[in-house]
């Protein structure tokens, strides 16, 4: 379980309060207006904003002070967050080791996830060389490859097409179970918490709302959210 013990996340000068639990195993999607601090959330969780009180634990293990390269956490950006001067196979290697030249066992690792996400063959090639949805599964072999049991997804996709969108969460998703992790995406799109989540975290200005069931969110929201949803 992920615990926001009385947590208070800062990005500049906003504060977001969050105290939930996040049950391990499942995907919670996080929704809610444009600049309430969705965003917040994962930085902090992730250990990218400061946190101002309060704890961080992840299976009862106390977090809140590890920096973010020593978090059980990997996080998919809405950038992608590729090095344009880099290979595909030196950007996913960079999940492995932080030295270009990688060894034959490593490119192997990063040869059958690039297998997986559908980018077998392509690993020379330069990111611009690549389709956004291309690029996309790039980002995404990286973050599987990181093998850590908390995956954060900050709306990666939000740049491509509605049915790309779709299949591209719909991976995402599916290998991330397959591999045992805890997502917690964000989302501006109801339909794309229905069709993938467990649970949703509703995110109003200064706060962060326990995770409720999916259906149960999106059929009776929090007065918080009844406008935001329609």
């Amino acid at each position: 379980m992920l615990w926001c013990d009385q947590a208070m996340f800062g990005q500049g000068t906003y504060e977001l309060s969050a105290d939930l639990k996040i049950e391990a195993g499942k995907v919670t999607a996080v929704i809610g207006p444009s600049g309430s601090g969705k965003s917040t959330l994962l930085g902090g969780i992730a250990g990218f904003h400061p946190q101002h009180s309060g704890r961080v634990l992840w299976k009862d293990a106390d977090i809140t002070l590890l920096p973010p390269q020593n978090r059980p956490v990997s996080m998919l950006f809405q950038d992608n967050n590729l090095f344009p001067h880099l290979t595909v196979m030196q950007n996913v290697g960079l999940a492995v080791s932080s030295r270009l030249r990688l060894t034959v066992p490593q490119r192997d690792r990063v040869n059958a996830i690039l297998d997986r996400v559908g980018l077998g063959g392509l690993g020379d090639r330069l990111p611009a060389a690549l389709s956004g949805g291309q690029q996309s599964r790039a980002a995404l072999a990286r973050a599987l490859l990181q093998d850590r049991e908390i995956m954060l997804m900050d709306e990666p996709f939000s740049a491509l097409g509605p049915g790309l969108k779709a299949e591209m969460l719909d991976l995402s998703v599916e290998l991330a179970k397959a591999a045992g992790r805890t997502v917690i995406m964000v989302t501006h799109d109801p339909a794309d918490a229905a069709r993938v989540a467990d649970a949703v975290i509703g995110v109003a200005p200064g706060i962060a709302f326990a995770p409720a069931v999916t259906s149960q969110f999106l059929r009776d929201p929090p007065e918080a959210f009844k406008d935001y949803l329609g």
